[in-house]
């Protein structure tokens, strides 16, 4: 929000100095980005007339000026100012003022004599822009110092708001509070009725329910649209950093910086019918003020006329910008202003569905005060009135019933402002910054009662006061304590591991943890196959980030991306975070950790031969946080298979007694494809609560007798996983087999088509006795028995 520090001080009376009241303002949350000053050099520059402009007899882009400046002879000026011409009147700096750097001095410019400089906008320091001089009104007084005729010095403030402050997008908004930081009074507001001198109106009928409650609206007849801007206003509007287009568009954004109501001007005699506020239709359209033509949806208002039928045509977006069919012009003769209270619901994010943003969709999306459409109409009516003229017809101000918001009635305790404080505000205190904030007070034996004003969207509870009384009372006057009370410490179940343990174990393994955003672009998420379910954002920050991710990996796979592009040819990342997916009555959270890796299994180095990091590698990974969590053979599966964002021949399903723990596998060579992923990637993605869920670690005796290891080679069918071959032997031999492992597996030409062969180790032991070798021979033979039955194996000889 920027504003002319002239234009608050005429609401609110302060003897604070400049850099006093910039100060204040960021004290009490009003950040002050920039103080621009504007006029402070402006000694001998005067108002002047070009009465006559002749080229330069040397010089083809040069003019000699005959110029009035208010003496008693003009004054002969060279300027080559494209826009100098005869009867502009134009600031001149006289001989002897100081320019930005330059002094004016009596110079000749190709030959002829100059006795000044005729000024643009930027050379004065009031401006960017330096295409030519400074117009002025051509009923500037001649020889008025420029400053006394701009209102200068002055400054142009430039404040950072937080969104919870849609009141101080205005003038009057950022008022109060000075006046409750420095003690003073607002200045109330003339914005009184106009009478009624005609008849003329607009009928108006609110089709789009509470979503618009209120719509005033007022015709005004002849009016001179022609006229020029008054200087006064011109500045304020130049100084909030707004370019001045016409009067009556002009009104309408004065007044919204003045009050923070936007407002609209049509030209009445463009209008037909009854003025509808409605939904728009899907795939109607509507030619907007700066010559784009959008589509619209359903989720989006028009205000409409009825050419082509009641409420056919939609001349403009509602909340968000006006349309050319109905815009004002210096020829319009008749004026329909019209303001109107469009809640934040309806406004967040369809600028940005647009590609648009605009000041008024700005406030709007952040609230807007309901009781100020007809004031704001009553002030613009003023203003036209007393500058263009015209003939006032009677307000219309349609409202629904019950639909605008009633202001919050909250208690204050005075207990309980020394409890959050930790400190006593006096009561008049208390009284004072509420009631100049424009809040009603009403003691009460425990405090107050205080009712917020309607513009005051961000106080709703007790402590919403306390934080307003601690801004302005001083955030230096709280006094910095240690919190007081019992701590209660907390005790880590048994039952699970902490995820600080399982990133330990991930870092161990040579994982870099990584941070992704929890939103993502709907066509990321397609790629992958992952969009069902996804929870759109209400009011996105982009395309790119519509909304909450699915799954992590998208995220980590891109960052990945990010560093193959870098030369980082060996990247292994993870995260622990959340997914959502959309419920019945809120977003479903589901905590996972996922990782990805690429690249050299090691890092270069001589004591090992360099290969790529392949499935058994990534698989190693996880088993070693299933470990950590006390997860057996016995519990867990690896099943052959995962979906379809995963390579069908080198993926697992996870399972973990009847749940689905994760996948785990490389990436899909097509959506390798897709995502411009040179390198092969491998993945996995796990449900953190099921990983981290483990049973009361219980110790148990080692046995005291020896062990005995048999190993059996054999072949079998290609398609038989050696997770069965694994349930198999162990559910044949019983607990007597403590350990079973995987030594060699080989295929050839020599065992056929479509065989393997594999060779396991088994380790038997007995916790009574010592297995002899009839025992074990007899362990070999169940084992044998259950390969043959079970996997379709044969030993091998």
């Amino acid at each position: 929000m920027k504003f002319s520090e002239h234009w608050l001080r005429q609401h609110v009376r302060t003897d604070a100095t400049r850099d006093e009241l910039a100060a204040t303002l960021t004290a009490i949350g009003l950040e002050v980005e920039e103080v621009t000053p504007l006029g402070e050099a402006l000694h001998g520059v005067v108002v002047a007339r070009i009465v006559s402009a002749e080229k330069h007899p040397e010089a083809d882009r040069l003019q000699v000026c005959q110029v009035d400046a208010g003496g008693d002879a003009p004054l002969q000026i060279v300027s080559g100012a494209p826009n100098a011409r005869p009867g502009l009147v134009a600031p001149l700096a006289t001989i002897g003022t100081r320019v930005g750097e330059l002094t004016i001095k009596a110079a000749k410019l190709r030959g002829v004599a100059s006795n000044g400089m005729l000024c643009s906008a930027k050379e004065l320091g009031l401006d960017a822009d330096a295409s030519g001089l400074l117009e002025l009104p051509a009923d500037a007084p001649v020889g008025t110092p420029l400053a006394q005729y701009l209102g200068l010095p002055d400054a142009s403030i430039e404040i950072k708001l937080t969104p919870n402050r849609a009141d101080c997008f205005s003038v009057r908004g950022i008022a109060y509070d000075v006046a409750a930081a420095f003690g003073s009074e607002v200045t109330p507001l003339e914005a009184h009725a106009v009478p009624a001198q005609g008849t003329a109106r607009m009928e108006v009928s609110l089709e789009a329910g509470e979503r618009v409650p209120r719509f005033v609206g007022r015709v005004i007849e002849n009016v001179d649209a022609s006229v020029a801007t008054p200087v006064w206003m011109a500045e304020r509007l130049r100084r909030a950093g707004v370019r001045p287009i016409s009067f009556l568009v002009d009104v309408t954004q004065y007044v919204m910086l003045e009050l923070g109501q936007p407002m609209h001007a049509f030209d009445r005699d463009a209008l037909e019918g009854t003025v509808v506020v409605r939904p728009a239709r899907a795939g109607e359209t509507v030619k907007l003020l700066d010559g784009r033509t959008v589509e619209l949806d359903g989720e989006f208002l028009v205000v409409a006329d009825s050419r082509g039928g009641r409420g056919a045509r939609a001349v403009a977006l509602g909340g968000i910008m006006g349309g050319e069919d109905t815009k004002v012009g210096s020829a319009t003769r008749n004026v329909f202003l019209e303001a109107a209270h469009w809640i934040p619901s309806t406004i967040i994010g369809r600028s940005r569905r647009l590609g648009l943003h605009t000041d008024a969709g700005h406030r709007f999306e952040r609230g807007v005060d309901p009781s100020l459409p007809p004031v704001a109409v009553e002030y613009a009516t003023r203003l036209i009135l007393d500058i263009a003229g015209g003939m006032p017809g009677p307000l219309v101000d349609d409202t629904i019933d019950g639909a605008l918001a009633s202001p919050a009635t909250i208690a204050l305790r005075r207990a309980r402002i020394a409890r959050v404080l930790g400190i006593a505000i006096a009561d008049t205190d208390v009284e004072r910054i509420l009631r100049a904030l424009g809040m009603q007070v009403e003691a009460t034996p425990e405090g107050w009662q205080v009712t917020s004003p309607r513009r005051r969207f961000d106080i709703a509870i007790e402590e919403d006061l306390i934080e307003e009384l601690a801004r302005i009372h001083g955030y230096s006057n709280v006094p910095a304590r240690s919190p007081s009370g019992e701590i209660v410490p907390h005790a880590p179940s048994e039952t699970r591991v902490t995820t600080n343990a399982l990133r330990a174990q991930l870092a161990a393994r040579d994982y870099a943890e990584a941070i992704t955003f929890a939103f993502v672009g709907t066509e990321a998420l397609r790629t992958w196959g992952l969009e069902d379910g996804a929870v759109p954002l209400a009011n996105p920050l982009s395309a790119d980030l519509a909304v909450m991710r699915t799954s992590l990996l998208p995220g980590l796979v891109a960052a990945l991306g990010e560093n193959l592009k870098r030369q980082q040819t060996r990247v292994r990342l993870f995260e622990a975070g959340r997914r959502y997916a959309k419920g019945e009555d809120a977003p479903i959270e589901n905590a996972r950790l996922a990782g990805v890796a690429t690249g050299a299994l090691v890092e270069t180095q001589w004591g090992e031969s360099s290969r790529d990091v392949d499935f058994f590698d990534i698989k190693g990974d996880v088993e070693s946080l299933l470990a950590l969590a006390g997860a057996s053979a016995d519990d867990v599966v690896f099943e052959a298979g995962g979906p379809a964002w995963l390579h069908l021949g080198r993926a697992a399903t996870i399972r973990r007694g009847d749940a689905v723990v994760g996948h785990v596998g490389m990436l899909d060579p097509r959506l390798q494809k897709a995502l411009d992923l040179d390198a092969d990637v491998y993945v996995f993605d796990l449900d953190l609560d099921l990983l981290a869920a483990r049973a009361v670690p219980r110790a148990t005796a080692l046995s005291r007798y020896p062990s005995v290891r048999r190993d059996l080679s054999f072949t079998l069918p290609e398609d038989v996983a050696y997770a069965d071959v694994e349930v198999a032997l162990r559910a044949a031999v019983g607990p007597v087999l403590v350990d079973l492992f995987l030594f060699d597996r080989y295929t050839g030409p020599n065992l056929g088509e479509g065989f393997k062969s594999l060779s396991t180790g088994l380790i038997l032991q007995d916790r009574s006795r010592t297995l002899t070798d009839q025992d074990a021979d007899h362990c070999v033979a169940l084992a044998v028995s259950a390969l043959e039955t079970g996997c379709k194996a044969k030993l091998r000889g």
